[in-house]
């Protein structure tokens, strides 16, 4: 009989590694699916790492020809410690690597936190990011752009704070999560029983329980101080309008968001020129955890609608 705090094993990632993005500074990524597919960058939420990738869509991945490459961002796993002076300087960061990786054309993915990063990188990098996907995204919480409501809204308060603090604090958690490794599917449960019944039943799905788990022991255990930094980021102005997203963007977002709220979602989608709203019904914060190929088929459908279309990497 199992025991209930057993966890299913999760395949390794087909490449790790780091890319150098500046004399400083280096970024560290983990590759799923097809090497010869075409590239969808997928960028964590906050918190999480590189391996914060649904493991359905790790499958799809394959059988569908997608290079699939999760990204960490400043802080979090082998990535330099880092806070961006606006959102939009991530792109130029993406760049480096994508250069590094043999990427020319891509898409790009991002759950909650790393919703903004995902249009950061789709206005810095026009020429280059053909399709971007937001799960559960943030909109802004400054400027004309700006939105209210939800924990992003709180969490600007605490902004002022992190802004000197984040390292201490980050390194305080980062020492957390090493030391608590025997403990990590017993405070899994714990955290699943504090969140509302959708992802609940989301975190109870053993194949999700074992992608979050191995997220946190083997992608972002290294550090962890990217959340703070994003917090920070976030609060502030990104240095582009929503106006200035030329491509097409699929937004999902549960109706029952009890973290961002949809009417980020909506208030985002309004002010994006082509954009896409679909609500998933009676879900929450969470449910992109259980639906990551219903989330590569809609972006792939972007790909493969009018206008250009994604071309095969080097080498293919």
């Amino acid at each position: 009989m199992q025991s209930p705090l057993s966890v299913q094993k999760v395949a390794r990632p087909r490449l790790e590694g780091v890319v150098t993005v500046s004399p400083t500074r280096r970024l560290s990524f983990a590759e799923f699916g097809d090497p010869k597919g075409r590239p969808v960058i997928w960028l964590h939420g906050t918190p999480g790492s590189r391996r914060q990738i649904p493991l359905d869509a790790r499958r799809y991945a394959e059988q569908h020809g997608i290079r699939l490459i999760g990204l960490d961002r400043p802080g979090i796993g082998a990535s330099t410690p880092h806070r961006y002076a606006r959102l939009l300087d991530f792109a130029a960061d993406l760049a480096v690597v994508a250069d590094a990786l043999r990427v020319d054309e891509m898409a790009v993915i991002g759950l909650s936190g790393g919703g903004p990063y995902t249009l950061a990188a789709a206005v810095g990098l026009p020429d280059r990011v053909l399709a971007a996907g937001v799960l559960g995204g943030v909109a802004p919480t400054t400027g004309p752009d700006a939105a209210a409501g939800g924990m992003m809204s709180l969490a600007a308060l605490t902004a002022p704070l992190l802004a000197v603090a984040d390292v201490p604090v980050g390194a305080m958690l980062s020492q957390v999560v090493r030391r608590g490794r025997p403990l990590a599917t017993a405070a899994l449960q714990f955290y699943a029983a504090a969140n509302p019944k959708p992802d609940r039943e989301v975190l109870r799905r053993p194949e999700v329980k074992a992608m979050v788990l191995d997220d946190l022991l083997n992608g972002s255990r290294t550090q962890a101080i990217a959340p703070f930094a994003d917090i920070v980021v976030l609060s502030r102005d990104w240095g582009f309008r929503l106006g200035e997203v030329a491509v097409p963007v699929r937004w999902w977002h549960g109706d029952r968001d009890h973290v961002v709220p949809i009417g980020h979602g909506e208030h985002s989608v309004a002010l994006l020129p082509d954009a896409e709203l679909i609500v998933w019904r009676g879900e929450s914060h969470l449910a992109s955890f259980g639906r990551g190929a219903e989330v590569l088929r809609g972006v792939e459908q972007l790909l493969d609608g009018p206008g250009p279309t994604l071309a095969e990497p080097p080498g293919a």
